[in-house]
């Protein structure tokens, strides 16, 4: 038996799948201040009365450090910079940076050494100042790591209850303030990640589950739980990563779609693009911040189920509907205390929540208003709310075409391929994705379970794992950049260096990506890894070429366990 549980804005929704088929659903209020409660709420409402060995795999989707950082809970870092030359120090708008002298190069040899007395100094600030944890991050730092190393050894010195994070072991990419970013939140979120992990862990032995326990990341893939805690951030946005996850296994393979989770306070967007979910060409944003962190290309909008629905006069004296972006508990049928698009679909019978007689009662406040009848003003909240998502889809639309790193999509634009469906997950989306789909000309899809579509997400996301490789045949040395080190090529099974050819830095990754799949405790899956992108770079000198530097990047990609796809959709 599988358990997917996701965690929402408004409630956190758990499903039970027993051979390849759902079993159970459960849906309970999700406390901001108390996720972990939620989460077990609903695992213990899902698995009521089924024998806890029998359970196999349970997955959750959290949003613990989305909301640390949106609710500025985390701990404070001190951004230790070797920004090297090029870049005015000035121009970084990180809080509580010290940035200092040093440098490498663009293939990771020292053009500046860093001056120990400066870091020193620098160090004794940062301690006399109170941080008690540290990002040390240097620009090219993942193709050299000596200026970071070195900052620990003097930190941990003159410093030792600090906690030390280093940029080139938290990403490997090109981009230094996205490092920064994300070294820092990596930083910020840790501890706090940790003692998570550590609770539902310690809530799983209480009710005697012995399953295999994975985190849900922002790419649609899964991580066991104790290796997550080397990599907190990638759970962010795990909720649209779910609800995505979700569509893809109760939809028909192969179809492209635009999926439209609609919660009660949000909505987000995904698309799929002929069964693959598209990737965001440079990483997750969490508000001011660029990351690093692998995700899908999502968008949220302050749009939902429970959004508050009021009239507003305009300059003219005309009297109009505004929808959201605030929400202030449930919707009026269901016990708040503002009309929302959910007391209008129930008026209009397209759901079958809440109080029917509540529900009348909040839109009758606005038909009065609007001098209207009910049931105009409810087909007409309905129609904004609709036309409000589907303008966020096409402003999505607009985005991808003028974005050139979206390669698939490009690949699927000159077959002139569009969106066949739009496919509904969540509680709302039974009475609003039809209208939704009409104004963008495509398919409505509400699968089945689509209510509990992220949970199903959840339960069924295989896991991901990604490796970009660079090897410099001059300097004969070798990265991975999701590891952070430097080896040498001599302990591979290459020959001639110099001679080098791209299937050998692609058989060379694909070694590389199994021996980390295997740490990772994820092997069953690594023979489906595929290369994403390879490219060669004459190194010359003179009138000679004296190297060559290769840059592979591979994955395994996100899709869905064999217990479920095997076994046919719910």
């Amino acid at each position: 038996m599988l358990i997917g549980i996701d965690v929402g804005g408004t409630t956190t929704d758990a499903v039970l799948i027993r051979n390849g088929e759902v079993y159970s659903t459960a849906k309970v209020p999700t406390e901001p201040g108390d996720l972990l409660k939620s989460l077990l709420g609903a695992l213990d409402e899902v698995s009521r009365g089924v024998p806890p060995e029998q359970f196999e795999r349970v997955v959750f989707s959290t949003t613990v450090i989305t909301n640390l950082i949106a609710e500025g809970k985390t701990e404070r870092v001190a951004l230790l910079l070797i920004p090297g030359p090029g870049v005015n120090p000035a121009s970084y708008v990180f809080p509580d940076s010290f940035c200092i002298k040093g440098a490498m190069d663009y293939r990771g040899r020292e053009i500046q050494p860093i001056d120990e007395e400066e870091v020193r100094g620098t160090v004794s600030r940062i301690r006399d100042q109170g941080f008690l944890r540290v990002a040390v991050v240097s620009k090219f730092g993942q193709r050299n790591p000596s200026h970071e190393l070195r900052i620990e050894e003097i930190i941990r010195e003159m410093h030792p209850d600090c906690k030390v994070e280093l940029g080139h072991k938290v990403s490997g990419k090109l981009n230094f303030p996205r490092r920064v970013a994300t070294s820092m939140l990596a930083s910020a979120t840790g501890e706090h990640y940790q003692k998570f992990v550590s609770e539902i862990k310690k809530a799983l032995e209480e009710r005697k589950i012995r399953a295999s326990v994975f985190i849900l990341k922002a790419d649609g893939g899964t991580l066991p739980i104790e290796k997550s805690v080397e990599l907190p951030v990638e759970t962010i946005f795990s909720g649209p990563a779910a609800s995505t996850i979700g569509a893809l296994a109760i939809t028909p393979e192969g179809q492209t779609s635009v999926v439209v989770d609609i919660g009660g306070t949000t909505t987000d967007l995904a698309l799929i693009l002929s069964g693959k979910p598209l990737i965001a060409s440079k990483g997750a944003r969490l508000g001011d911040f660029l990351t690093h962190v692998r995700a899908f290309a999502v968008r949220s909008i302050a749009v939902g189920g429970d959004s508050i629905v009021r009239v507003k006069e305009t300059d003219s004296g005309l009297r109009t509907i505004s929808i959201g972006p605030e929400r202030v508990g449930p919707a009026y049928c269901m016990g708040g205390k503002e009309p929302t698009p959910t007391d209008a679909l129930r008026v209009l019978r397209l759901v079958e929540v809440g109080d029917s007689q509540r529900a009348n009662e909040a839109i009758s406040s606005v038909a009065s208003s609007l001098g209207k009848s009910v049931l105009e003003t409810a087909s007409l909240i309905v129609d904004i709310t609709a036309e409000m998502i589907a303008q966020a889809v096409r402003e999505m639309f607009l985005e991808w075409e003028q974005e050139p790193a979206y390669r698939i999509w490009e690949v699927l634009q000159k077959k002139k391929e569009r969106p066949e469906n739009v496919v509904g997950i969540g509680g709302g989306a039974k009475g609003l994705i039809a209208g939704v789909a009409e104004k963008l000309n495509a398919k409505p899809v509400i699968p089945s379970h689509s209510e509990v579509g992220n949970a199903i997400g959840a339960a069924v996301a295989r896991p991901t794992l990604t490796l970009n490789l660079r090897i410099d045949t001059e300097q004969k040395v070798y990265s991975v950049a999701e590891d952070g080190e430097i080896a040498s090529l001599k302990f591979t099974n290459i020959g001639n260096f110099n001679r080098m050819r791209s299937e050998e830095a692609e058989t060379l990754a694909a070694k590389l990506l199994r021996d980390r799949a295997k740490r990772f405790g994820i092997s069953e899956y690594v023979e489906e890894a595929e290369v994403v992108s390879s490219e060669v770079f004459n190194i010359v000198e003179g009138w000679l070429t004296v190297g060559r530097l290769f840059d592979v990047s591979m994955q395994i990609p996100a899709g869905l366990i064999p217990e479920w796809s095997r076994r046919g959709k719910a």
